[in-house]
């Protein structure tokens, strides 16, 4: 069975940096891309960053660009999400989730098959 646990999330202020992990057990990673969503009040999910698995190609949605970073462990089987300069808008919930393996780096949700049970990150004005 394969699992994925969020870490990492809580309150900060604007302007603030918050650094999500993400552990994945039952399988190993490396030849998965992997994906960071969120989910905000009242809005559906979307993709925040993806990272295929050998970390060759990084995507992100245009809202985080230059702000957060995504990147991957192989050998400790981890995700994480370097997240500066916050803003009020990035409160959400934060999901990791495992995408295709040996893709590009593909950011629609259907593809993905296993996700975590999110965390929660608040930002304050």
């Amino acid at each position: 069975q394969v699992q994925l646990v969020e870490s990492g999330g809580g309150l900060v202020q604007a302007g603030g940096s918050l650094r999500l992990s993400c552990a994945v057990s039952g399988r190993s990673i490396s030849t998965y891309v992997m994906g960071w969503f969120r989910q905000a009040p009242g809005k559906e999910r979307e993709p925040v960053a993806v990272i295929t698995h050998n970390a060759d190609s990084l995507v992100y949605a245009d809202s985080v660009k230059g702000r957060f970073t995504i990147s991957r462990n192989n050998a400790n089987n981890t995700v994480s999400l370097q997240m500066t300069r916050l803003k009020p808008e990035d409160t959400a919930i934060y999901y990791c989730a495992r995408g295709p393996a040996w893709s590009s780096a593909a950011q629609t949700q259907r593809l993905y098959d296993y996700w975590g049970q999110g965390i929660q990150v608040t930002v304050s004005s």
